[in-house]
């Protein structure tokens, strides 16, 4: 058995395998409403189907204003409650377990979803566009500036954490992520560059992560103690005075006294910034967490190849790898790789019907 085969148990939940499908936007609610569609069900439905241990939804909003795009899914009303369950169900048909990750744009709200041919930037308000809100009037590059929170705004926003987080246990999911990264809310409550604050949520380390431990504790209060919560940080902003994985790791070992089960580790998207962009080049972060703060750990970020997954978990970096555009690509990418590195077609992870297709049974040509 590879270790990326092998079974991972958190809480009560136990993953068939360290495999994980990552979160990633898909823009596809048409009406605008918050409601996942049909669209949503195949997408993720189909990567169950192909052997992921655990599927992650694409960043869902906690209000209105929290979506990236008009077209992000959410979890603030009754309506998206039950239209997730009908995902929820087909993936646990599966035998994969599912996770949705919550999250609020802020600053990075209210914009068009950039499809090629499409507009970008800022949805204007006449085009069902909203005003931004994020700890300080400090805009992201080419976006429209927003507004700053105040402190009632703020509990208000801790307030529908908890909430979406009940809402996803009636919906059935396994798993809850905290979106902390990528630019997004919570990551702009943590960056010096984004928050420029005084008060009580800005200035130092405390400060800046206040809201964060806030919403995990409040989401850890009302989200079922047998299952788990993860947070997505990312570890650096590629720029210097920014946030940093010196600060990550004191981070991660907060979370970790707060019931956080893992850190599921990302970086960048805050500010523009020279990323450098290679195969794996995320998961020395993910590393460093595992080890310093004693909390298991996701990597991300350019994982191709099953042979680099799996030593990716060997290596103890990571407890869990977690993949994204290379799903996209191949939605069976886990039966593949089950295949290169030596398991049997009985020992990965088929739906009984697509066993004839396995891939220890390609003829040669």
């Amino acid at each position: 058995m590879s270790t990326l085969f092998e079974p991972l148990t958190l809480r009560d939940l136990t993953v068939r395998n360290r495999l994980w499908l990552a979160p990633m936007c898909q823009y596809a609610v048409d009406r605008e409403d918050g409601v996942p569609t049909d669209w949503h069900l195949v997408h993720l439905g189909a990567r169950a189907q192909g052997g992921f241990g655990l599927i992650l939804t694409e960043a869902t909003a906690v209000t209105p204003e929290g979506r990236i795009s008009p077209q992000d899914t959410g979890l603030w009303n009754d309506a998206q409650t039950d239209a997730w369950r009908r995902t929820v169900d087909f993936v646990h048909g599966q035998d994969a377990a599912i996770g949705v990750q919550l999250a609020h744009a802020g600053r990075k709200g209210s914009t068009f979803r950039g499809f090629d041919g499409e507009p970008q930037g800022s949805v204007p308000s006449a085009a069902g566009g909203w005003t931004t809100v994020g700890p300080s009037s400090v805009p992201f590059t080419g976006y429209a500036a927003p507004t700053a929170l105040t402190e009632e705004q703020i509990g208000d926003l801790v307030v529908a954490f908890a909430a979406a987080a009940r809402r996803a246990d009636a919906a059935g999911f396994d798993v809850v992520e905290i979106h902390a990264a990528h630019g997004y809310l919570l990551h702009e409550f943590l960056s010096p560059l984004s928050n420029r604050r005084t008060d009580g949520y800005g200035g130092d380390f405390d400060g800046r992560t206040r809201l964060l431990l806030e919403v995990v504790d409040a989401v850890r209060a009302d989200w079922p103690a047998g299952k788990p919560l993860f947070v997505r940080i990312s570890a650096t902003d590629w720029v210097e005075r920014g946030w940093d994985a010196d600060q990550s790791v004191r981070l991660a070992a907060r979370l970790t006294a707060r019931g956080v089960d893992l850190v599921d580790t990302s970086t960048g998207g805050n500010v523009v910034a020279p990323i450098p962009v290679a195969p794996g080049y995320q998961v020395p972060f993910a590393r460093r967490i595992r080890t310093e703060a004693g909390i298991r750990t996701g990597a991300v970020g350019l994982i191709l190849e099953p042979q680099q997954a799996e030593k990716i978990l060997a290596d103890g970096d990571a407890d869990a790898v977690l993949l994204a555009r290379a799903a996209l690509r191949e939605p069976s990418w886990p039966q593949r790789a089950a295949a290169e590195l030596g398991l049997s077609w009985r020992e990965a992870p088929y739906p009984p019907a697509y066993t004839r297709g396995r891939w220890d049974d390609v003829p040669a040509l």
